[in-house]
């Protein structure tokens, strides 16, 4: 019997079932292949996610946070720069040279309004008493309070953000007491109280900034005391803005004239009253013996920082052509180092 029909059949059914599972097995090799692409896309894709994420919580410490904007801070002026005014006052008695020298460029009530909210800022930053000039005198800080009051004030708070322990400080520089004697209010940091703000375009830049007490008030006065400093020669009115620092600040030690100016720009306070009633002439900021701080018996008030700190800089023996800031923020506009010449310049009687 001629099998040979039956055996081309076969082969035929056989070539084409090949075919078919050939066929089968490359779309399921395909399948596998499409499969495994996207078990790897997504492997790769997750790995890539998370190198992102860990890169932005070692920058910017909050992986699922955008980034923010910074913040910045508004300018506390009350007068125009060009009605910059100059007060002088020297006498024994620390509470009344401080009224007569406020009283000398218009009295209190010409920058603190009723209702007002005051911040203080006052130098605070070792855990000194106050006897060794590296702290704001309690009696002169005691007195702006209770001035501020009279005035209308609403609220008076005073504040620092010390090197050593904040409460320790305020304690022992006896400004606690002297603070809630007049009826202040004080505000004491902690890791809350701080912002990235926008401080310049220069050395500084943006900064963690103690900025808490800064939005609370709509009156800025700055307190600082006159000493010498073994960086920038002078400690005063523009480097008292150092206590609105936090972070690493130690590292503007580097190029602390340019800092310092920078600070100036920063904060634009509504007053400046500067404490020499004690000043630290040597080993400053902290100083260490009584022999480094003598009685100067002196308060100076001004809306201009440059010409307060060109009058320390005085009181303290120094050229102010060595405290380089001085220049550096009078070049940037900030105010005038030649403080006589300020339009109101008045040295109350004694």
């Amino acid at each position: 019997m001629d099998n040979s029909h039956k055996r081309n059949k076969w082969n035929k059914w056989n070539k084409q079932d090949i075919q078919n599972m050939q066929n089968k097995e490359s779309d399921i090799e395909q399948k596998i292949a499409r499969r495994q692409f996207i078990i790897d896309f997504a492997r790769k894709s997750v790995i890539a996610v998370g190198v992102l994420i860990g890169g932005r919580y070692f920058v910017n410490k909050n992986p699922f946070e955008r980034t923010k904007k910074v913040k910045t801070i508004p300018s506390f002026r009350v007068i125009k720069q060009e009605d910059d005014v100059f007060g002088l006052s020297k006498g024994a008695d620390a509470k009344k040279i401080t009224v007569s020298a406020i009283n000398a460029v218009g009295g209190m009530g010409k920058f603190v309004s009723k209702g007002d909210k005051v911040l203080l800022k006052v130098n605070c930053a070792f855990a000194r008493p106050a006897w060794m000039g590296a702290t704001s005198s309690p009696e002169v800080v005691g007195q702006i309070i209770e001035l501020c009051y009279r005035a209308g004030a609403s609220e008076v708070w005073v504040t620092d953000n010390p090197i050593n322990d904040a409460a320790i400080c305020f304690e022992r520089s006896g400004l606690s007491k002297a603070i809630k004697q007049a009826g202040g209010k004080l505000l004491l940091p902690n890791k809350d109280s701080f912002s990235d703000v926008k401080i310049s375009n220069g050395v500084i830049g943006v900064w963690k900034t103690y900025y808490e007490p800064i939005i609370r008030c709509n009156k800025l006065i700055g307190v600082p005391t006159l000493k010498s400093h073994n960086l920038c020669g002078a400690s005063l009115a523009m480097k008292n803005w150092y206590g609105f620092m936090g972070g690493s600040r130690n590292r503007f030690h580097q190029d602390i004239h340019n800092v310092i100016a920078e600070l100036g720009a920063f904060i634009t306070p509504s007053l400046v009253v500067l404490d020499a009633t004690r000043a630290l002439i040597r080993n400053g900021p902290t100083g260490g013996s009584s022999s480094d701080v003598i009685r100067m018996n002196t308060i100076a008030v001004s809306t201009d920082q440059v010409a307060i700190d060109a009058f320390g800089t005085e009181l303290l023996g120094l050229n102010k052509e060595k405290v380089k800031y001085i220049s550096i923020a009078e070049s940037k506009g900030i105010g005038v180092s030649d403080y006589r010449k300020l339009k109101y310049f008045r040295e109350a009687k004694s």
